[in-house]
């Protein structure tokens, strides 16, 4: 695996700690922006990372831009490319694997644990067990058919799945260091406010809880890529 791209919907949600990864393994990453770059260099990447965004993977009337995006992620998926979404990006594979996408009955945003299904404890996502892990989502998404369900919490039955060796969906975020937080808390001031979350509670939550959970994304995500570069 020589290349990475990841289709990046806002510029402070990027690959995080996901990117210290690739680049310890010598692997370049180049984002594209969506709904402004010409997705075609994604058709030549060894790993397509699909990252978050405030803006629902259904909203094709309002961001046309969006057909496009999932029509480049499906040829990733169909051509066997390794796939990871992250947030939106989940939701966008879950798209285009012709499951429905919607608003969940409640939004979850903030610190918690997930439940793990026997396959996701055999699978990378078990270094995750008893660590907690950043919600921050209103929609949610059935299940595609062929697709292993591999967490959940009370509110999302469905947090992860894996289709086939290639393909990763997260809906939560184990990317975010500490460090960026501040960027988060600025660019989504709107949903913050209109959630009434107490952000110093939130500062505090993350300092505490972040690192804790970037260690295990970091190894979950090397585990992934062992498996998907065998």
């Amino acid at each position: 695996m020589q290349n990475a791209v990841a289709i990046r919907h806002v510029s402070f949600e990027d690959a995080g700690i996901l990117g210290d990864v690739l680049a310890e393994r010598g692997i370049g990453l180049r984002y594209l922006e969506a709904g402004i770059d010409d997705l075609a260099p994604a058709k030549d990447a060894d790993l397509l990372l699909v990252l978050g965004g405030p803006i629902g993977i259904y909203e094709i009337e309002r961001y046309p831009f969006l057909k496009n995006e999932l029509a480049t992620i499906e040829a990733a998926v169909k051509q066997g490319t390794s796939v990871a979404g992250i947030c939106l990006g989940c939701q966008a594979l879950a798209a285009v694997l012709a499951a429905r996408v919607y608003p969940g009955k409640e939004k979850e945003l903030g610190w918690d644990q997930l439940t793990l299904t026997e396959e996701g404890k055999a699978s990378p996502l078990g270094v995750l067990e008893g660590v907690h892990i950043l919600n921050w989502h209103g929609d949610t998404f059935d299940l595609p058919a062929g697709a292993t369900r591999l967490a959940s919490t009370d509110i999302t039955p469905n947090q992860a799945f894996a289709y086939g060796p290639n393909v990763l969906a997260l809906q939560f975020h184990v990317e975010l260091p500490v460090r960026d937080l501040e960027r988060w808390l600025i660019g989504h001031t709107g949903e913050l406010a209109s959630s009434k979350v107490d952000l110093g509670a939130m500062r505090a939550e993350t300092a505490r809880l972040a690192p804790a959970a970037n260690d295990a994304g970091k190894r979950l995500f090397n585990a992934w890529l062992d498996g998907v570069s065998a």
